[in-house]
């Protein structure tokens, strides 16, 4: 059931009011950890009005420059911005989104300054830094990765604590800038008052379904690594989340109406 509009906040609510049955659920994405520090006010608790089952996909961004910004890494990209405060543009797809707290937290983590030009999605801010006018964008894997193979644009690195493997050449922003993760995350929620076997019997048919190959194969032709975990480990996953976005929201004081 496709209920767009809000950042997934529509579609929340529904799955809040659903009955806990098993038969309603939805799938949460990085916006569900992070919209409760962008809204004043929101028709449900994301902590409590929701039992986790399993994350179950992973996706980087991929930080890029246009090639005539002279910088070949992340560190360059700080020595630069630091000479030059404000005067690099990264975009994103608009306010609150994982492109725009990527560059968020790569300011405040790198102690720079940069500005931030908000887009109405990832296409015509990709189509603007191949053209010059955005000297950096946080981009999508998919799109950025052959853009820098063909040498319309550089990859200065992925946003995943580890290397996206289907380009391993491009390193990890951690590894330049230590601690540094992104995890544009994809997983699954039930109402509260879900019966526990029930979560975990969807929990286990997901987890086994995510290993066969074509599942695997599909997930990875859009950039996704197919992962599998507990209810557990993705509960304190998306409260670790909540707690890190938070800080980044609330100093770069961004707000969404």
């Amino acid at each position: 059931d496709f209920r767009p509009g809000a950042a997934g906040n529509i579609a929340t609510e529904m799955l809040a009011k659903s009955p806990p049955d098993g038969y309603a659920l939805i799938a949460a994405a990085f916006a569900h950890a992070v919209n409760p520090s962008l809204y004043s006010k929101l028709p449900f608790n994301a902590e409590k009005d929701f039992a986790p089952i399993l994350m179950f996909a992973s996706v980087a961004n991929l930080l890029v420059a246009h090639p005539s910004l002279p910088v070949r890494g992340v560190k360059d990209l700080i020595a630069l911005a630091k000479s030059k405060p404000e005067q690099l543009t990264v975009g994103s797809a608009g306010a609150g989104t994982s492109s725009h707290l990527s560059g968020e937290l790569m300011k405040m983590m790198g102690g720079i300054k940069l500005t931030h030009v908000p887009y109405k999605g990832l296409a015509p801010a990709h189509v603007d830094t191949i053209g010059g006018q955005l000297s950096l964008l946080f981009d999508g894997i998919i799109t950025g990765v052959p853009a820098a193979k063909s040498g319309r644009l550089r990859a200065l690195g992925v946003t995943t604590a580890r290397r996206w493997q289907g380009a391993p050449d491009i390193p990890a922003i951690g590894e330049s800038l230590p601690g540094f993760e992104v995890n544009s995350w994809y997983g699954l929620l039930a109402p509260t008052g879900t019966p526990r076997d029930i979560i975990q019997r969807i929990n286990a048919e997901t987890a086994r379904g995510l290993k066969e190959p074509d599942a695997r194969e599909r997930f990875n032709s859009f950039g996704a690594e197919p992962l599998a975990n507990t209810p557990e480990e993705f509960g304190a996953f998306i409260q670790n989340e909540m707690a890190k976005w938070a800080k980044v929201v609330k100093a770069a004081g961004i707000k969404v109406e």
